[in-house]
């Protein structure tokens, strides 16, 4: 775990101030640099916050990453074809969520796509495009419907062997959620948490209405937006994509065909929890503006923007309560 003080706070502390002062830290997880922003009044409290918000952090990369052969999510998928068994609380509330966005998006959104992603990741990594016959047959281990969950045990069943799950669109949202959730408990409301492109605020920094959080688009970058007590989700192709004779094919792919998408686009969605956002914006950049922006509506408190790259040029489309965060920003900025 790494601090870092700005010269104002050190400054403060030297004083002996009374006043909430900022404190960062980053660390290594879930794949990628976590860093949290809190507002605290003491070294020791803003320490204490922050270690207990990435030891959670490690709690759930130890269940729900199947980059693990010795996650939670490795064992079930291990399991597959076989009997029901009993899951973790944590894993089970994450399924749970995903099924019903899964249903909501009619399959645009699947965590038991985990086949795919593995025919995905090697033609990133190999840099060919995977044969017609692994799309095909990896197809045939996907399918929401294929997941039974059994609440009143807490039980989760693959009934294919073979399948294997992908927790990529929503395990990091749930974490950056749960992050923020051990700094309220640590008495730290005032706090920021950010897990790759997963973007959690709490209570706004003292004296401001709000976190201001930048989004990142192809093209010129749009305004930053006016946050708080809200999470913002962005998915884009930026840093994983592979290109084959001139055309560039995204990390996201859609579960209902086996196919990446193609050419280059962002969806950035802000949601009431990490965990909604981030399955909203894989969900959208599956789904496309139209469909996609029906579906963020239908969610209390969301909101959306899409942008997309067309022969050349962007389009951008988004939600009323989206530009309504812009306004947000402009407006605290006036006053």
């Amino acid at each position: 775990m790494i601090l870092t003080a700005t010269l104002a706070t050190a400054a403060l502390l030297a004083r002996g101030s009374q006043t909430e002062v900022r404190f960062e830290y980053t660390a290594p997880h879930m794949g990628t640099t976590a860093r949290l922003v809190v507002y605290a009044s003491n070294l020791a409290q803003a320490d204490a916050g922050a270690r207990a918000a990435f030891a959670r952090m490690a709690e759930l990369e130890a269940r729900l990453s199947d980059y693990r052969e010795d996650s939670e999510v490795s064992t079930l998928d291990r399991s597959a074809g076989g009997p029901a068994v009993v899951v973790s609380r944590d894993l089970f509330e994450v399924l749970s969520r995903a099924q019903e966005l899964a249903r909501r998006s009619e399959g645009a959104f699947d965590v038991t796509a985990g086949a795919l992603s593995r025919v995905w990741r090697t033609a990133r990594r190999t840099g060919t495009l995977p044969d017609p016959a692994e799309i095909v047959a990896a197809r045939g281990l996907v399918g929401h419907s294929h997941l039974e969950l059994l609440p009143a045990a807490r039980r989760a069943r693959l009934d294919r062997p073979g399948m294997r799950l992908d927790l990529g669109g929503i395990a990091k949202g749930y974490a950056a959620d749960e992050a923020l959730r051990v700094l309220k408990k640590t008495r730290l409301p005032r706090s920021l948490v950010v897990l790759g492109g997963e973007v959690v605020a709490g209570s706004p920094p003292p004296g401001l209405s709000g976190w201001t959080v930048a989004v990142r688009t192809p093209g010129p970058a749009p305004e930053p937006l006016l946050v708080a007590d809200a999470a913002v989700s962005t998915s884009g192709d930026e840093e994983q994509w592979l290109e084959v004779d001139g055309v560039r094919y995204s990390h996201v792919y859609d579960p209902r065909t086996g196919q990446a998408l193609t050419g280059r686009r962002s969806v950035t969605v802000v949601a009431r929890e990490g965990m909604d956002a981030d399955i909203l914006a894989t969900a959208v950049s599956v789904l496309g503006p139209e469909r996609g922006l029906a579906l963020v509506e239908s969610v209390p408190g969301a909101a959306v923007l899409f942008v997309e790259e067309q022969e050349g040029r962007l389009r951008t489309v988004s939600s009323p309560r989206f530009q309504a965060l812009v306004r947000a920003r402009d407006a605290a900025i006036v006053q």
